[in-house]
């Protein structure tokens, strides 16, 4: 229970949410899943809980995540999953609601953002504020977005890329595309299916990727060995991957972060660009881990670029640091 009446910035991803409470900083980090029965539709755990259950419940009951390429698919699910996370963050008293602040994409549209602020209200939020995800992420990067400078930020989630140019605490240049890290491991498991006939879970694919994936063929030279279910016999059996074959199964969803970046620069204007130069580019959110895509992406555009410290934290930090200076962006 914290206080009287809290601030709480929500981090609300396609793959993980984070809450950050102010005055405490990130005080919760869970999976975005929640787990229904769907013969009674009684929800049955939320986050880390339900995040144990997917691909390993009986028919009746199933895991879902109720957002989708960073936006709501699944109204009643968020709500319940926003009002669980802040249960657990503030306590069930809502005597005194919490003022909420919340991260959206940049592209999001008027029926979305308003699905955003109606789930938050419907779980207890007293006043609710939005901050698009790359201001939270240059915020929470250590970039000052009140200077007349250009600071490109590429912040890449689960479900969404988000690229912008932010100059004077606004955003001047910017793209949204549905490209990120959950399309990196749809892209793995459908290679192994296609390729080696074995149906693996998305765990397995995310695996994959964090152990021996890269965003190009040469980045690094590893292999794994991996267990599914052979689709010619609908028995278990194990194969090898290497990261050769498997950057080559992303890299045209890796090719669409790195054109959305080339198409923001197109459109800047100079005097930004040559601030862009000599800043560089900061990657934030999950998918700037994929191993190389910091050196791809500096190949591919001649500009420095460099992953933020605690790139999987930045939105929620820079959440939190808006909350705690009262900014509404």
């Amino acid at each position: 229970m914290f206080g009287m009446s809290a601030s709480v910035g929500i981090d609300l991803g396609t793959a993980n949410c984070l809450v950050y409470v102010k005055g405490k900083g990130i005080v919760l980090r869970e999976p975005s899943v929640v787990a229904i029965d769907r013969n009674t539709e009684e929800v049955l755990a939320i986050g880390e809980d339900a995040q144990k259950m997917i691909g390993r419940t009986p028919g009746s009951i199933v895991a879902i995540r109720p957002l989708r390429d960073g936006v709501i698919s699944d109204f009643d699910m968020t709500e319940a999953m926003i009002r669980h996370f802040l249960n657990k963050v503030v306590g069930k008293n809502f005597l005194f609601r919490p003022r909420v602040m919340i991260c959206i994409p940049t592209e999001i549209t008027v029926v979305e953002r308003r699905a955003v602020q109606e789930a938050a209200e419907q779980a207890g939020a007293k006043k609710v504020d939005m901050i698009e995800e790359p201001i939270a992420a240059a915020l929470g990067a250590g970039i000052d977005i009140s200077e007349p400078l250009g600071s490109m930020v590429v912040d890449i989630g689960g479900g969404t890329c988000d690229v912008a140019v932010i100059s004077l605490g606004g955003i001047v240049k910017g793209q949204s595309i549905r490209v990120a890290g959950n399309k990196f491991d749809a892209d793995i498991e459908t290679h192994v299916k296609r390729t080696h006939h074995l149906m693996i879970g998305e765990r397995t694919a995310e695996k994959i990727k964090m152990e021996i994936g890269a965003a190009y063929p040469e980045a690094r030279k590893l292999n794994m060995e991996i267990r599914g279910r052979d689709l010619l016999t609908g028995m278990p059996k194990n194969i090898t991957v290497e990261t050769e074959e498997i950057s080559k199964c992303f890299s045209e969803s890796v090719n669409k972060i790195v054109e959305c970046i080339r198409k923001v620069l197109d459109v800047t204007p100079p005097e930004l660009s040559a601030d862009i130069m000599d800043r560089g580019i900061i990657l934030t959110g999950g998918g700037a881990l994929l191993y190389g895509l910091d050196e791809l992406i500096r190949r591919e555009t001649g500009i420095p670029t460099v992953i933020a410290d605690d790139p999987l934290s930045c939105v929620a930090i820079g959440t939190g640091k808006a909350l705690e200076n009262d900014k509404n962006f």
